[in-house]
């Protein structure tokens, strides 16, 4: 997390704490409703009442509007200083304690009975020029480019790695949006490629006032498969008074799913986190919705969780999304498990969304306390010792459909002989029909090394692959994979272990920071070939110089070599010049994906065109305000959003919207409509005194349509047409 410019010397007095709490305590209502419709702050009285059953907050996008082409926008590039280290805030119950004795039931510590090759290519990711800690590197790959996010930035290469824009911050990604997700560029990032759609997505949160709220997710959806052209960008308030800490996407067709761990603005740990994205509204650029769960209520110790990301085939209609957490005995569960639970999203009817218990699947006994949670754990051949992260799942838990059955893939890190010797405990769970089970399991540890912060995926054809860090007191951190095919012996990851890049160099930062995750993916176009991207480091580095790579392989019974597209190039835009690197952009390859051997095809979702404007009259049509504390409680803002529709009520675009604010707030604001016929306003700095703002429309202009005042209506009644006034929180 990048507390950049946010860093406070946090003396609570006794007078300021009577302040946040009359704040947090006169903010938050009781509703009876099973789920909870919201834009104010309000929503955070979701708190699960009975401790039972969780109920949803619904909210629409703060703001959202389209953007591009990406390749003709500068890119911004800001270093943080030496260095800025983001800080990794622990899981419930998993401090102290002294592990489980004796070797891991189900340690793989023999040699290899194959051998993979080596990369098909192999390049160079964006290094640590934000000057942060850690990277939290991970990528994705599509039919013609590869898109990595690192703290705090991205960048994109057709697939021979030659560099097509960035690295840039990834707030580069908001330029002109307003508000926190273009003024942030605060981190922990996710991008995607979504194969159904053939599209890709990119999320970051974004915490103006941390450690207070509110507290952001910004996404951003390509509008094509080519990410160096147009995207609709989102902006989604989480929570008021909740951190949505390490967020963590999966793709699935009826939703974008996010699982993040959430801590209040003392640090304390407030609960797991859960979520989805409105996918289909935000493929095609429209007002889309979040349903969100605060789980604390229903279970304090649940927290960890990864929501399951589609590879290959759709899964059967209707299926819901699966999360999973791991769980140490030591945790306050019993015996060792995975915990598996299930998101139903009903867009027709939000108030049926649902997140519930599905089953606890029990493993074979693993000590996940490594060096009693300390940061600085896994020794190198010199500088400081590195960060395991052992107290939850490792990014990604990858869900593919075969028809006959489904299968889940999941990996951790664990201690495999009570020595604090680091392995990767990894899972393969199935199901036909009825519940999920355990189909196999293995700890990978095949000698005195380290190996840790893995990331694993299965292809098409069964083969698994796992990619991971490995180090010790004489082996530099290097990056390697291993893997098995689907005849091996069950348990096991036989097929050698092949090195993506030997690091020839060491972290030497007092922090230890490593990770926090990596990502292994397969590609689109033969869902054969196995993508990874890690950290490493190189001689002479300084104390955080990390570097990342990227990289690709191929199993033997895929043919070998790296795919190339064969379809019908699609013209790209033209590239711009980037500062920073060295490489010289050169195209790639535009083809159409060609599906994989297992690949059933899904149609691309066609945007909705915006009607054409009836008549030659607009009005408005919906006025809807909510308000914020902002700082440490003293002020607070308020949001007016306002939609203009033509005669024939379809949404007006790039209507210019004319207001004043009175009472608590003064002055004159103005905001442009987007495709939806929306835009919003936000007053200046209102004193915590005063208990209420009004906003009037005084005129609304466009190049062809006339505003008729006395045309102004609001369906829900909440303002005159023209005028609303906005309550203090």
């Amino acid at each position: 997390m990048n507390v950049l410019k946010k860093r406070r010397l946090l003396v609570v007095t006794l007078a300021l704490i009577g302040v946040l709490m009359f704040v947090a305590g006169g903010s938050y209502a009781v509703l009876a409703a099973p789920s909870v419709h919201v834009n104010a702050p309000q929503a955070e009285s979701l708190a699960l009442q009975t401790g039972a059953t969780p109920r949803p907050i619904v909210r629409y996008s703060e703001s959202h509007d389209s953007w591009g082409p990406l390749i003709s926008q500068h890119p911004i590039l800001e270093r943080y200083g030496d260095y800025l280290e983001m800080p990794r805030k622990m899981l419930p119950n998993r401090e102290g304690g002294a592990g489980s004795a004796g070797a891991d039931p189900v340690w793989q510590n023999s040699g290899a009975i194959g051998n993979l090759p080596s990369p098909n290519v192999t390049f160079e990711g964006v290094n640590n020029v934000n000057g942060v800690l850690p990277p939290d590197t991970n990528g994705d790959i599509g039919p013609n480019h590869y898109v990595q996010t690192v703290n705090l930035s991205f960048a994109i290469w057709d697939r021979q790695g030659n560099l097509l824009y960035g690295p840039a911050n990834i707030n580069t990604l908001w330029q002109g949006f307003g508000g926190a997700c273009e003024t942030q560029n605060d981190g922990d990032p996710v991008v995607l490629y979504d194969h159904l759609a053939d599209r890709w997505m990119i999320s970051q949160f974004a915490l103006p006032n941390y450690p207070f709220g509110p507290f952001y997710q910004c996404i951003a959806v390509s509008q094509t498969p080519d990410p160096t052209g147009e995207w609709w960008r989102y902006s989604f308030l989480v929570s008021y008074k909740k951190m949505n800490d390490y967020p963590k996407f999966g793709v699935w067709p009826d939703g974008y799913y996010m699982a993040f761990n959430q801590f209040s603005w003392t640090g304390d740990w407030a609960g797991q986190g859960v979520a989805v994205f409105e996918r289909d509204k935000m493929l095609s650029g429209d007002t889309a919705r979040m349903v969100y769960f605060d789980l604390y209520d229903t279970d304090s110790n649940l927290g960890g969780m990864l929501p399951s990301h589609l590879e290959g085939p759709a899964p059967p209609a209707g299926e819901p999304n699966y999360f999973i957490q791991v769980d140490d005995d030591d945790w306050g569960y019993s015996p060792d498990q995975l915990q598996m639970w299930q998101f139903h999203a009903d867009w027709n009817n939000t108030d049926n969304a649902s997140f519930t218990h599905t089953i606890n699947i029990p493993v074979a006994a693993f000590d996940s306390n490594m060096c009693e949670y300390a940061r600085n754990c896994i020794p190198q051949p010199g500088g400081t010792n590195l960060d395991a992260i052992s107290d939850r799942l490792m990014y990604r838990l990858q869900y593919r459909n075969f028809g006959d059955h489904a299968a889940l893939v999941v990996n951790h890190t664990v201690d495999v002989d009570g020595n604090d010797h680091a392995g990767v405990r990894w899972y393969e769970m199935r199901k036909s029909s009825g519940d999920w089970s355990l189909y196999q399991e293995g700890t990978y540890a095949p000698d005195s090394d380290h190996r840790w912060m893995g990331s694993i995926a299965m292809n098409g054809l069964g083969d698994m692959a796992l990619g991971f860090s490995v180090s010790s007191h004489s082996a530099y951190p290097s990056i390697r994979y291993t893997g098995r095919l689907p005849d091996d012996p069950l348990g096991t990851l036989p097929q050698g272990e092949t090195s993506l890049i030997e690091g020839s160099g060491y972290q030497s930062h007092s922090s230890g920071r490593w990770g926090d995750y990596s990502s292994m993916s397969v590609d689109p176009v033969d869902d054969c070939t196995f993508w990874y991207t890690q950290e490493y480091y190189t001689a002479g580095a300084d104390s955080a110089g990390w570097q990342t790579r990227i990289g690709s392989f191929t199993f033997p019974n895929c043919g070998g070599g790296n795919p190339t597209p064969t379809a019908t190039p699609t013209p790209g835009p033209t590239a711009t010049p980037t500062p920073e690197p060295t490489t010289t952009p050169t195209p790639g390859p535009t083809a159409t994906p060609t599906p994989g051997p297992t690949a059933t095809s899904t149609p691309e979702p066609t945007a909705t065109p915006t009607p054409e404007p009836g008549g030659d009259t607009m009005h408005i049509g919906d006025l809807d305000g909510s308000s914020a504390w902002i700082g440490w409680g003293f002020k607070w803002e308020a949001t007016v959003t306002i939609t203009v529709h033509d005669a024939n009520h379809n949404p007006v675009s790039n209507a210019t919207v004319y207001g004043s604010w009175s009472g608590g707030a003064t002055g004159d604001a103005t905001c442009t409509t987007d495709s939806s016929g929306m835009c919003a306003v936000t007053s200046p700095k209102i004193k915590s005194r005063i208990g209420s703002t009004t906003f009037t429309v005084d005129n609304v202009t466009h190049a062809t349509l006339t505003y008729d005042p006395a045309a102004n209506h609001d369906p829900d009644g909440d303002s005159d047409g023209a005028s609303i006034t906005v309550n203090r929180p």
